[in-house]
């Protein structure tokens, strides 16, 4: 859900979950139990029990939207009641989720966990998507989740974010939370990741230009209660998009290009060179003119100028030759 007031329940489309144990093994999916306890007459929908000259319409307990409607399956009534901003108090007093043991199930997956991978398109405003336990539903424009079937108590959401990026790769691109992981060491707790998405374009060479994004992220986690208000339990990503957009370009350096910066290092050192022989032959000048007569300042000069070319000379094959 967005700032726009776009929201998404119950996302199922490239969004997939596979379950796996408490080790991060796959757990092989198996065929389900057919039923749980036999309910002999379900309540049908308007009201009465099944006969046996009827056809099965099962009740929707409340929630249908029209007489006709049949909630034939514990999931429909579970999402009438979402539709309706209800929760299901006791699954065991409806015959759908009686008969299926829904309850059981939920019993039966305890110490499990799931690993989550898919792809979602979001709006490009601020928003956030999560994952949490029980129906998700609006409640007086209050995004609620129905927990009754959970134990809060019981509920362990640590977990470890393989992967996560906001568009597609490019060369050098770094995702801060590849691989972070979080564990939760109270009954239960709430851990948010509030992400800062900066627009990327990324050009390649050839010409091919990559729309991507990069992003920061600041992490927060709340655990038991805080004040009067209970952390409703989840993993929370909260994202916003940044006003700057970030430009990467590939250049090719000509040989040209490299044979001018190479010329204008060997310069620099010659300069140097140059410089510090000079202050050198200044000194030694000074030192040894009350004791030379004749040509020795000149042979001294020869010879420093001599050692100066000998020098850049050296330095030129070691760069050409590099």
């Amino acid at each position: 859900m967005d700032i726009s007031g776009q929201e998404h329940l119950d996302v199922k489309h490239d969004v997939f979950k596979q379950r796996i144990d408490a080790h991060g093994k796959v757990i092989a999916t198996k065929q389900d139990a057919v039923g749980g306890m036999k309910v002999e007459k379900p309540l049908q929908h308007h009201g009465g029990r099944l006969e046996h000259n009827e056809t099965y319409c099962g009740s929707c307990y409340g929630a249908q939207e029209s007489p006709e409607q049949c909630c034939n399956s514990c999931e429909d009534v579970r999402e009438a009641y979402r539709k309706k901003g209800w929760g299901v108090s006791n699954p065991d007093s409806i015959d759908q989720c009686k008969s299926e043991g829904f309850l059981q199930t939920i019993k039966d997956e305890e110490g499990e966990g799931c690993n989550i991978y898919g792809i979602l398109e979001i709006n490009k405003v601020a928003g956030n998507f999560h994952f949490a336990p029980g129906k998700s539903f609006q409640q007086s424009n209050v995004h609620v989740h129905d927990l009754l079937p959970f134990q809060k108590d019981s509920f362990n959401l640590s977990h470890k974010i393989n992967k996560l990026s906001f568009g597609e790769p490019f060369p050098g691109v770094i995702n801060p939370l590849d691989g972070a992981q979080w564990i939760q060491h109270s009954s239960y707790g709430m851990a948010q990741y509030f992400v800062k998405v900066v627009p990327t374009v990324y050009s390649h060479l050839n010409e091919q230009i990559i729309l991507s994004n990069q992003f920061s992220v600041t992490e927060h986690s709340r655990s038991g209660d805080s004040g009067r208000v209970q952390a409703l339990p989840g993993v929370f990503f909260f994202y916003d998009l940044s006003p700057i957009k970030v430009t990467f370009t590939e250049r090719h350096v000509s040989f040209l290009h490299f044979l001018t910066n190479v010329c204008a290092i060997v310069g620099a050192m010659s300069w140097t060179w140059k410089t510090m022989n000079s202050i050198n032959m200044a000194n030694i000048l000074s030192a040894v003119q009350p004791m030379t007569k004749g040509t020795c300042p000149l042979v001294l000069q020869v010879g420093i100028f001599v050692t100066t070319c000998a020098l850049e000379l050296l330095v030129l094959c070691l760069l050409t030759s590099g």
